[in-house]
């Protein structure tokens, strides 16, 4: 008997389309990465002979109210939202998952002190609670790193708690203990394998609303602030001109689009 089957959570159906979202985040991914190299000019230079131009050769994507190549922009915001959910998915992921384990795993009053510290943050709607650190501290990326890394650990921790205290109650694990098994081992053998999955839709959600808000944020003024190239920003930027360049307008909308769907089509991914 498997240990998934002595477990009564019944895992989620796996999504169908992981490798279209896989391909979209590497195209996306692959774009950032290469644009600083297809348009070699400063994302923030302005020109203001070549106001909402275009795409041309020397602007393949057009240019912005400012004379500003979208190109480099775009790919330069790309870089910017990528980076910024990466290091607050694993900044919350690690602390989160290691207090669910030490939660289920000690019980008593270790787990009724975590949990009641993770109601005090949920008390509290994460995106209120990064949009009041945004307002105090405003254009600052350690303040918005730090808020939303503050706000997705909670998903971690609860989700690894739940799991764990199930699989660690399965016969399996008693029988693991019972020959005197380590902790380690215990923790690689059966908890890993289990958590993983799941972790890894967390993870992928995590990431799609470290973008959102970031873009929201962007988008309500109180995010980063210009010149920076930052999705939410430029579209609150290029807004009053969607009459004259709409192309250049639907970009970072674009852009925001397609990394969230991305996302969401790798998450719940399980593999054979």
């Amino acid at each position: 008997m498997s240990l998934s089957d002595t477990l009564p959570l019944q895992p989620p159906p796996a999504r169908r389309l992981p490798h279209l979202g896989t391909a979209l985040l590497l195209g996306l991914g692959l774009f950032a990465a290469l644009a600083p190299i297809l348009a070699t000019v400063d994302p923030a230079r302005q020109d203001y002979g070549a106001i909402l131009a275009a795409p041309s050769a020397a602007h393949p994507l057009g240019t912005d109210h400012l004379g500003r190549d979208m190109l480099a922009r775009l790919g330069s915001a790309l870089r910017l939202s990528l980076g910024l959910a990466l290091l607050s998915v694993v900044t919350a992921a690690i602390p989160g998952t290691l207090l669910g384990i030490l939660a289920a795993w000690r019980g008593g009053w270790t787990d009724r002190g975590l949990s009641t510290l993770a109601d005090m943050v949920l008390a509290l709607p994460g995106l209120l609670l990064v949009l009041l650190v945004s307002a105090v501290v405003p254009g600052s990326f350690l303040a918005i790193y730090g808020s939303i890394s503050l706000v997705l650990w909670i998903e971690y921790f609860r989700i690894t708690r739940a799991s764990a205290r199930a699989i660690l109650a399965s016969p399996a694990v008693e029988a693991s203990r019972l020959l005197g098994f380590r902790p380690a081992y215990i923790v690689w053998r059966h908890l890993w394998p289990e958590l993983a999955p799941v972790l890894l839709t967390v993870g992928a959600f995590g990431a799609a609303t470290a973008i959102m808000a970031v873009a929201a944020l962007g988008f309500v003024s109180v995010g980063l602030r210009p010149p920076t190239a930052e999705l939410g920003l430029m579209m609150t930027e290029l807004l009053p001109y969607y009459a004259e360049a709409p192309f250049v307008l639907v970009q970072p909308i674009l852009a925001v689009f397609l990394l969230v769907l991305a996302l969401n089509l790798v998450a719940g991914y399980r593999p054979r």
